[in-house]
């Protein structure tokens, strides 16, 4: 009885955090940005991200640079879409050094995420994220985690500090 109660809830919170998603979910990154972040040797690097509606407003299309330091000239590019018939929020990321991810997006409190499927890999289970939050009219920000448990515990990878650029 209480494995039943407890699939139950489950279930009943699982969906109620799809039910959070919709087509307006991440109107918030919309426009242009600037992006600003520490390297681990302490050296602070910028780039741009200008977000913008295409095909209909019904895709939401990014294109990322870093302006300057070790990483100057790195580019990327996403699209994200949401699909009314599931409630979700799916983004294809590619750039220009040959990286491809495939997000699924999910909502968890005041956090607009984006998350890998688990790839197996030396027998761990590999999940990559982006977590969005601190979220303002003219500033979040954005953190890139890693899980080798399978999203159990999560390690911070890159954190980015976004200002809406003028």
């Amino acid at each position: 009885m209480k494995i039943t109660s407890l699939f139950l809830l489950f279930a009943t919170i699982s969906l109620s955090s799809h039910a959070q998603l919709d087509a307006t979910t991440y109107d918030f990154w919309q426009g242009k940005w600037n992006a600003t972040w520490k390297n681990q040797d302490g050296t602070v690097n910028h780039g741009t991200n200008h977000i913008e509606y295409i095909m209909d407003g019904k895709v939401l299309q990014e294109h990322f640079e870093i302006a300057d330091g070790k990483q100057a000239g790195f580019k990327g590019t996403s699209i994200s879409v949401f699909n009314p018939n599931t409630k979700q929020w799916h983004q294809a990321w590619a750039d220009n050094q040959g990286g491809y991810f495939d997000f699924i997006g999910a909502k968890e409190g005041d956090k607009m995420i984006f998350n890998t499927k688990p790839v197996e890999r030396d027998g761990k289970s590999i999940v990559l994220r982006m977590v969005f939050y601190d979220i303002k009219e003219d500033s979040f920000t954005w953190d890139w985690q890693g899980s080798q448990d399978g999203g159990a515990t999560w390690n911070l990878l890159w954190r980015i500090n976004y200002s809406r650029a003028n």
